[in-house]
């Protein structure tokens, strides 16, 4: 017995010496960094930005402190790794936060490769910093092991993106749908340029559907990244000579920002994505979603020469680099200006006037075919006064310029896939295939999920069915079931979705040989199919990765049933509500209007459903008197146009009599002096005209049609308004700053004003 004993405990030395722990500290500070000029706010893991890479081999234990020196609590995440359900890194649902001033372990054995990254989980603190490569490599005697590919020179890539906006700013600024960004981006699409484009009914068509411009992008960045740089020339790229192959690990750190690939020597070869190994396939450019990661092998052509690794945003304002190579730079074109007005008029022939995106007839799956084509001049060629001579249309559909005025039209899918429209091979999801079997067990129950992603730019709400992470129960699993997810994107944003803990086989019509992945990028009016082995217990998150979309709730928890209580959840209902906090937050917009003729402004707080605004005018004498009038309301359906609500009116001015007035009903009135409560709806008409209806307490009744922020030109403002009051008032402003604007009104009560106006 004592023998047998020995030998267990021999083996078991053993097993534990060929688990190399690895060990890294990683200290989390405030910071100072410098990207345009002005000194910002950042947080730095041991005093860099991106967080160091973290290199493990199969078989290594991971042992990593985290020392959070900041005076907020953080967590950290390791994208794509399977491990315990406790080390995930989610605060509220796989653990608590880590208080300020504190050191937590994450502990998990490495039993993957792969390229893969990690970053907070935590708030905003992804877009300030909190982002770093993971690379886990192959055992020197893994059957995988590819020579010509595993064994290259490897540089891990990670891009990202800077604002100097405070990330919480930038949040409450796309939910208050602020055009800033559009106009830093010159993408505002106003009416002046519309007509000096040839696209003035494109225009129209695009506001009768209630829309609001053409983007491809939430946000205006500062800054591109690659490895913390705009402009790299590592010294451990150089030396490299004609004919040296180097694999770049890339992962996609940015908060919101998709990037373009290109590179000045030549054909790019991906073989592996989201860290898992896929037949090599050449291409000349990518698109690398949100969080995805991408392995690719690319050759120096020449010697004495530095080939330009291009990152170009979605949105294509600017760009960042990393040369490979010694010696003259050789660049890559850059990518042209998108047509917009292109965009938005294809996007008025695909969406109904109820919100919803009509297919047309066409199966989209797997990104093979981009909606987003026509506004590529690389490909369509350029603009030309609102037609596209490039595109591939069937003679006996409508031309471009009819598009805009016909709804639900049948259109050949052809055009739309650019790679039968140009000989630039572009990647797409159907062109990757795993080089081993990746077939779930045949005798495994199914359990069948389907999603519709929705959401909407105005109020900037993006959910799952309609429903966001706050509104939503955690989807039950079983162990041992084949969870298939089939997702619509009913939006007009692509949306990363990402599964924690797990990898999925996207459905590409690859069979057996289905990739493996983490995360798949859904475009506008795609179907896409996943589907994984239930088979590591916990609470999963499942989200878009788009920061500020899941910040806005757009995402699911999957549960394993009759799991383990988690040790670091001490109260679990107390978690889940901090967890679904996120998406219940209010944002507030303020702006205030010094005119001549009076003051003028409003203040709003609003959620996801719920919005509590007040408006003032304040004349400078008696006789204009002052006024509030405040409202308290719920927004109703999913494009949320229409919102019942209850308000409060107050309104005091002096003219020696109580005058009398009555309004287009013939009912009487007086502003003299009153206080009156009343229920009322808003709704959105075309134009994105705010209609109001409302009765008050003196039995009233008041109708109201207001449009705010008509884009005269890229910074000029248009507003106007009237009543059944007998009430009406026109004003323009020009937008200086973010928070200045210069204006000029003309209101039935207060007369002709000029002012300046101040936001927030």
């Amino acid at each position: 017995m004592k023998k047998i004993l020995l030998v267990f405990l021999f083996l078991g030395t053993l097993s534990l010496q060929a688990q190399k722990i690895v060990r890294y500290d990683l200290f989390v500070r405030d910071t100072i960094v410098n990207f345009t000029g002005k000194e910002k706010r950042a947080i730095a893991v041991n005093g860099q930005i991106p967080m160091p890479t973290l290199t493990f081999t199969e078989g290594d234990i991971a042992e990593i402190y985290v020392h959070n020196e900041l005076d907020e609590e953080t967590a950290l995440h390791w994208h794509g790794l399977f491990l315990p359900n406790k080390e995930d890194g989610v605060p509220y649902l796989t653990q608590m936060p880590i208080p300020p001033h504190t050191v937590h372990k994450y502990t998990f054995p490495i039993i993957q490769h792969g390229t893969h990254w990690y970053h907070s989980h935590f708030g905003l603190q992804e877009q300030i910093g909190m982002y770093g490569s993971m690379i886990l490599n192959k055992r020197s005697d893994d059957k995988t092991f590819r020579k010509g590919i595993d064994d290259l020179p490897t540089i891990p890539i990670v891009l990202s993106e800077w604002t100097d906006l405070k990330p919480e700013n930038v949040h409450r600024m796309l939910h208050n749908a602020s055009d800033w960004f559009a106009i830093k981006k010159g993408t505002t699409q106003s009416y002046a340029e519309a007509i000096k484009s040839g696209h003035f009914k494109t225009k129209l068509h695009n506001e009768w559907k209630r829309m609001l411009a053409m983007d491809v992008s939430d946000v205006y960045y500062d800054k591109f990244l690659i490895n913390g740089k705009s402009e790299n020339e590592d010294t451990s790229l150089k030396g490299l000579k004609a004919g040296d192959k180097v694999r770049l690990r890339i992962s996609n750190g940015g908060a919101s920002s998709y990037f373009w690939l290109t590179y000045a020597g030549g054909k790019i070869s991906v073989v592996a994505n989201d860290g898992n190994d896929v037949e090599p396939v050449e291409v000349d450019r990518m698109l690398i979603a949100v969080s995805e990661t991408y392995d690719v092998v690319v050759t120096i052509p020449a010697d004495k020469t530095a080939f330009e690794f291009l990152a170009t945003p979605e949105d294509r304002t600017k760009s960042a680099s990393i040369y490979l190579g010694d010696g003259i730079k050789q660049l890559t074109l850059p990518l042209p200006k998108l047509k917009y007005f292109e965009g938005m008029e294809m996007m008025n022939g695909m969406m109904k006037m109820n919100g919803d995106l009509d297919q047309m007839g066409m199966n989209m799956s797997m990104q093979q075919m981009d909606m987003n084509v026509v506004m590529y001049p690389e490909i369509t060629g350029p603009s030309e006064k609102g037609k596209d001579k490039k595109m591939k249309m069937d003679p006996e559909k409508p031309s471009g310029d009819e598009m805009e005025q016909m709804d639900g039209m049948k259109m050949d899918g052809d055009m739309y896939k650019s790679n039968e429209l140009s000989e630039i091979t572009t990647l797409n999801y159907a062109m990757l295939k795993s080089p081993t079997a990746t077939t779930l067990p045949d005798d495994a129950p199914v359990k069948e999920l389907h999603f519709t992603l929705t959401g909407n730019m105005n109020r900037y709400v993006w959910s799952l069915d309609n429903k966001v992470i706050s509104e939503s129960d955690k989807i039950l699993i079983k162990k041992g079931e084949k969870v298939r997810i089939s997702m619509y994107n009913n939006s007009m944003m692509r949306h990363p979705m990402h599964l924690h803990g797990h990898d999925f086989r996207l459905l590409n019509g690859q069979g057996e040989y289905a990739p493996l992945k983490n995360v798949v990028d859904i475009m506008p009016m795609e179907t896409d199919v996943i589907e994984f082995e239930a088979n590591a217990e916990g609470d999963w998150f499942f989200h878009c990765h788009i920061l500020y979309h899941m910040m806005s709730g757009m995402g699911r928890v999957f549960s394993y049933e009759n799991q383990e209580p988690n040790p670091l959840i001490p109260n679990p209902a107390l978690a889940l509500r901090k967890l679904k906090g996120d998406d219940r937050e209010f944002h507030l917009m303020a702006e205030n209007d010094f005119a001549t003729n009076g003051n003028d402004g409003q203040l709003m707080i609003q959620s996801t459903r719920w919005s509590l605004g007040t408006e003032w005018r304040l004349g400078y004498n008696d006789r204009h008197g002052y006024e509030t009038e405040t409202h308290i309301g719920r927004y109703i359906g999913r494009m949320q146009w229409l919102m019942p609500f209850v308000g409060f009116d107050w309104r005091y001015r002096k003219l020696g009599h109580n005058e009398v007035e009555e309004n287009l009903f013939g009912q009487k009135n007086t502003k003299d002096e009153r206080s009156l409560f009343s229920v009322g709806v808003n709704y959105t008409l075309p134009i994105l005209v705010i209609a109001q209806a409302e009765i008050y307490t003196d039995g009233n009744v008041r109708l109201q049609f207001e449009r705010d922020d008509i884009p005269i030109t890229p910074r000029l403002r248009m507003s106007l308004m009237w009543n059944t009051d007998k009430e009406y008032m026109g004003g323009l402003r020009y937008i200086a700053t973010r928070n200045i604007g210069i204006t000029t009104h003309y209101d039935s009560d207060m007369g002709f004003g000029i002012g300046a106006m101040l936001n927030y």
